[in-house]
């Protein structure tokens, strides 16, 4: 009996959900880290798209060349044949390929007659061009075939390495929940459209902020501002009403899947910090259909290839928002808010 009456007592103090946290915090430390780490801390390519095009003076040596390009990256190039350079280029363009490997004349590029001519873009994904343009050359000295390396769509000077839209999506996404946490805390009389039209509106002025800061302020990208703005925006209130659908669902415990999909999984499968070819090939699948994904590759191709904007990724917040008000609007007495 005093062991019940000691259970009883328990479980009607504060010292029950605070011991749950003090494990739930734990594992979540280990499987943040180990998320990340296990995405981005050594990054391999499993198949990287390539155009070709041009004949080749020897198709022999093509051949010997892309064989060793797979064999020194522990890849497969996918290669795509085009009949110009102009159609490989736009290729590029429309993010089908990451580079391309063309036969050029040697007026072109002052090389030798039949040597291959790659061109990687750094826009399509740093850390993938990064590693073509390092293995090319020294493939190309160990079959005897000089190479040339050019980047065709090098990254903006205040962005080197790439990473300042996956930092700038990132900013959404979290702030997105977290916003809609602290409406949960801090306005819980609110009633659904009420919450629903303040998520709106610090989704609004957030993006805003965000863009205005990276741009106007640091100068770190040259944002298509309107646009960079406007997905910013989405991203927040998809972010926002996914955690206001789980805080419908399972209540105070929203936290836990919200950050489980959204940072566990969403962010290091967004493709933002590490290529798509780079991660491993479920995770880089699974990124493109999740918020975090679509938010990176909307604002991505925004920023550097503004004429190839994708309809994918706003179809896939888009689903993700209906989706998450639909369930809030639909089950709205069960949130633990309103009056």
């Amino acid at each position: 009996m005093e062991v019940r009456a000691w259970w009883a007592a328990f479980r009607a103090s504060p010292f029950l959900p605070a011991c749950v946290l003090v494990v739930i915090v734990a594992a979540a430390a280990g499987l943040f880290a180990g998320s990340y780490t296990y995405a981005m801390a050594n990054p391999t390519p499993r198949h990287i798209p390539t155009a070709v095009t041009g004949v080749p003076t020897s198709e022999v040596k093509r051949e010997e060349f892309v064989a060793g390009m797979e064999q020194a990256l522990g890849a497969s190039l996918q290669l795509h044949h085009y009949d110009s350079f102009a159609a490989a280029k736009n290729a590029v363009e429309a993010q089908k390929v990451f580079a391309i490997l063309r036969e050029p004349a040697p007026a072109m590029v002052g090389a030798a007659t039949g040597a291959p001519h790659l061109y990687v873009s750094s826009a399509s994904g740093a850390s993938v061009a990064q590693l073509l343009a390092e293995t090319a050359p020294a493939v190309g000295g160990a079959i005897g075939e000089p190479v040339t390396v050019s980047d065709i769509n090098p990254l903006q000077k205040g962005d080197p390495r790439g990473l300042a839209i996956f930092y700038i999506s990132l900013a959404a996404v979290i702030l997105g929940f977290v916003g809609a946490i602290q409406l949960s805390v801090h306005a819980r009389p609110l009633n659904p459209a009420e919450r629903i039209a303040f998520i709106v509106a610090y989704s609004m002025l957030g993006g805003f902020a965000i863009a205005a800061v990276v741009d106007w302020g640091l100068g770190a990208v040259d944002l298509p501002f309107a646009e960079s703005w406007l997905i910013l925006a989405f991203t927040m209130f998809t972010s926002g009403m996914v955690f206001t659908m789980f805080n419908t669902l399972v209540g105070r415990w929203a936290m836990l899947p919200t950050w489980g999909l959204m940072v566990l999984l969403g962010n290091p499968s967004s493709g933002g910090a590490v290529s798509w070819p780079l991660l491993p090939s479920l995770l880089g699948w699974i990124g493109r259909w999740l918020p975090p994904g679509a938010s990176v590759n909307a604002q991505h191709t925004a920023v550097y290839f503004g004429g190839h904007q994708h309809v994918f990724p706003f179809a896939v917040l888009a689903a993700w928002a209906a989706v998450a008000t639909t369930v809030f609007v639909v089950w709205r007495h069960r949130h633990p808010g309103g009056r």
